[in-house]
């Protein structure tokens, strides 16, 4: 990987937007309105379109995400990388046997949830880059690095549309020996708002 790529440099127009248009419940930033429950085809593009950018380095030949808000961004980055995408799906009864499944928390839903991935598209050898929409805690992006892990496969990075840095997922990810890229780094969440880091050109 290049040593000048900046994996994590805030991506001003989403940052803008996020200032602009997230609000906030508690520790629950909402910006659900054009990033995972109404989406703006255009704008998660160019969102995706830059998160591929930071991932290309890694040369890999599989995107994993977990279902459902994971899935757009990383299909428009699987798209842009020109490798397939497979996502974890949270009822095992739909997922071809054999599999492997991690149970995981829902940092914003309080509710615990089934992961599980078929070995039929996760296969030893392959080089597996992760993409999710947000970053909290790491949960879900350890337990889709686990599975790929005991899948045999590789796992060279991660990337995220926001990463909350106050939750330090990124240590987290980071901890497991995966590099993380994130287009948005929000520091905390203070009098309904959101305090980002800025763009260095701002």
């Amino acid at each position: 990987m290049s040593p000048h790529l900046d994996l994590t440099a805030p991506y001003a127009p989403l940052v803008r937007r996020i200032e602009a248009e997230g609000s906030v419940e508690g520790q629950i930033l909402r910006i659900d309105h054009f990033l995972n429950h109404r989406i703006e085809p255009a704008f998660i593009f160019e969102l995706a379109h830059e998160l591929a950018k930071r991932l290309s380095a890694f040369q890999p030949n599989l995107i994993l995400t977990a279902e459902a808000s994971g899935i757009a961004p990383a299909l428009i980055v699987a798209h842009t990388l020109n490798v397939p995408m497979i996502y974890a799906k949270k009822y095992s009864h739909q997922v071809e046997a054999p599999s492997l499944s991690r149970l995981i928390r829902s940092p914003t839903k309080g509710e615990d949830n089934r992961l599980v991935v078929s070995t039929r598209y996760l296969r030893p050898g392959q080089r597996v880059v992760i993409v999710d929409d947000f970053l909290a805690n790491g949960r879900t992006a350890a337990a889709l690095i686990e599975m790929a892990r005991e899948a045999g496969a590789q796992v060279l990075g991660a990337g995220f549309v926001v990463e909350k840095h106050f939750k330090h997922g990124r240590r987290f990810i980071e901890s497991l020996q995966v590099p993380v890229a994130t287009l948005a780094q929000v520091e905390h969440l203070e009098n309904g708002r959101a305090i980002l880091t800025q763009p260095r050109d701002a």
